[in-house]
């Protein structure tokens, strides 16, 4: 018999198919603060969840016997993957299923700022006849210009629904094709600032990582227009909550709608809240009751038929296989999607198609699941809910051809994995290894040949090879405080330049990145984590 704990509200349908499973015990508790979670978890094989219970740090540390937790939802930024990967704990979620909500959502909440709806009906329930008034400062959204960061599978409707209302839709997305973007009807752009400065709504659709916490701050604010209208319904913490206050009371921003929090609940007296200018609701994007009842009956028997089957589905850290052919394929997997991870924080521009090669005792498996796990990496950063069931056909939809070549000798190493990459800016190459005793390692970018391991914190320079930049760029780093752990240098003598990676104990400050990026001979740099 399993047991199973439900730790957040979850919809009748999902628990009616939970029953189904004669081997699960299940109990309902919700609204747990951590410190009593962590006391029970320990009981239970198993987990559901949605925003609002963490499994992180104390509960994920007592849950001695979880083999599973599903999120009934998309975001998983509440789980602690990697450590309960570490554990053996398959974490699953059910992207897709809320997807509609939280567009609809979001135009609503343009709607309402654009035409005061909130404000004109506060007014009129105090008695108060403001027609006038509210009339100055309400517009139309027809032939306005809506930018829309990220095209995953909301940001895509979002966009589409915006052009039935006859907006101009602009739209940045590092892997968003001109194809796909024809299809849409909406135009593509290549840089975050055209965002910026061309639209009049900014609407984010973006998973919350270390690329997009504050990404909209002082500095992108006062690149955009003058009465700008900013709506968030993706996660908290990707604005910067004092720089939109200081931005609302100046007139910069004319609006805000904002669904999601850094904090849930919210405070009360949260001035974001309060302010006049501001339309906002308790992180209801995916709460319609249509998206709670396809995710809570989705969850239900993902969880269940894990438990009962082994089998597995809408996995974010484990593909479709068996115990012992998991064994094998592990360094092949993990590898892989550190590759495409690494390239996607290295390269921005939108990848037209991607070419795989796979060389020596890799070519022995199946090479499908080590595939998926590339552009797992690849895409996570920018597509919210991505995973071992949907990677590929989501990489399909975007327009990326995705080529394999397999050769059974590998000059080198016992095995490699290559990914050469097409892009707006050119092709890019990564190459990675693995040994006989299952180390990974990336030996290879682009033309500079390299030996390093590829996890933690990383900071990437591109330099003319000179004497004095690393004597330069140590200086910076010790300065901070900071302690390098490895570093690794690959050199293009035939164009005199250098390509290292230096790999640091702690998370890498910006302010780091903005003294390195003044040193003379650099060219590029770029903090990476993996």
């Amino acid at each position: 018999m399993y047991k199973l704990l439900v730790a957040d509200n979850m919809a009748n349908e999902g628990l009616d198919v939970l029953k189904k499973y004669k081997d699960i015990e299940v109990d309902v508790k919700t609204g747990l603060p951590p410190e009593e979670l962590s006391k029970i978890i320990g009981d239970y094989d198993a987990l559901i969840v949605r925003s609002a219970s963490q499994f992180k740090g104390e509960v994920l540390e007592n849950a001695k016997k979880m083999k599973v937790v599903g999120r009934a939802g998309a975001g998983v930024d509440n789980i602690d993957v990697e450590n309960a990967s570490k554990k053996g704990i398959v974490v699953m979620n059910t992207p897709g299923g809320n997807s509609s909500a939280v567009a609809e959502l979001t135009i609503a909440l343009m709607l309402s700022l654009s035409r005061n709806i909130v404000q004109a009906a506060i007014s009129l329930k105090n008695g108060k006849w403001e027609k006038k008034t509210l009339a100055k400062t309400s517009v139309e959204v027809a032939g306005k210009i809506l930018g829309v960061l990220g095209a995953g599978n909301i940001g895509s409707i979002v966009a589409e629904r915006a052009v039935g209302l006859k907006m101009d839709v602009l739209v940045y997305d590092p892997f968003l094709t001109d194809d796909k973007a024809l299809k849409m009807g909406v135009k593509k752009v290549s840089s975050l600032d055209e965002i910026y400065t061309k639209s009049d709504y900014i609407t984010l659709h973006l998973p919350k990582n270390d690329q997009t916490i504050n990404l909209i701050n002082k500095d992108a604010i006062s690149k955009m227009k003058d009465g700008v209208f900013l709506i968030n319904c993706a996660r908290g913490g990707i604005i910067n909550q004092d720089d939109l206050l200081e931005a609302l009371n100046s007139g910069k921003v004319k609006g805000a709608a904002i669904d999601v929090y850094e904090k849930e609940p919210v405070e009360p007296d949260n001035p974001l809240v309060l302010h006049p200018n501001v339309t906002c609701t308790p992180h209801l994007g995916a709460s319609s009751v249509e998206a709670q009842i396809n995710v809570a009956i989705a969850i239900a028997y993902q969880i269940g038929d894990y438990l009962t089957k082994g089998e597995i589905k809408n996995a974010v850290n484990a593909p479709n296989l068996d115990a012992d052919t998991r064994k094998i394929l592990e360094p092949y997997i993990n590898l892989s999607q550190k590759i495409g991870s690494l390239y996607s924080q290295y390269i921005k521009s939108s990848i037209k198609e991607i070419e795989i090669k796979y060389e020596g005792n890799v070519v022995n498996y199946s090479t499908e699941p080590i595939t998926t796990s590339l552009l797992i990496g690849l895409l996570k950063n920018s597509v919210e809910g991505i995973n071992y069931i949907n990677a590929q056909m989501t990489a399909k939809d975007m327009g990326i051809n995705i080529t394999e070549i397999k050769k059974p000798e590998s000059k080198d190493y016992t095995s490699t994995i290559t990914l050469k990459a097409k892009h707006n800016e050119g092709k890019t190459l990564i190459k990675g290894a693995v040994f006989k005793e299952g180390m990974i390692r990336i030996v290879e970018i682009d033309d500079y040949t390299l030996d390093f391991s590829p996890e933690g914190n990383l900071l990437l320079t591109l330099n003319k090879d000179i004497p004095g930049f690393i004597g330069k760029i140590g200086t910076i780093i010790g300065e901070a405080g900071l302690n390098i752990s490895n570093m690794e240098l690959g050199r293009n003598k035939k164009i005199g330049k250098a390509l290292s990676f230096i790999q640091i104990d702690n998370e890498i400050p910006d302010e780091i990145i903005n003294k390195i990026a003044k040193i003379d001979c650099l060219e590029k740099v770029y903090k990476i984590k993996i």
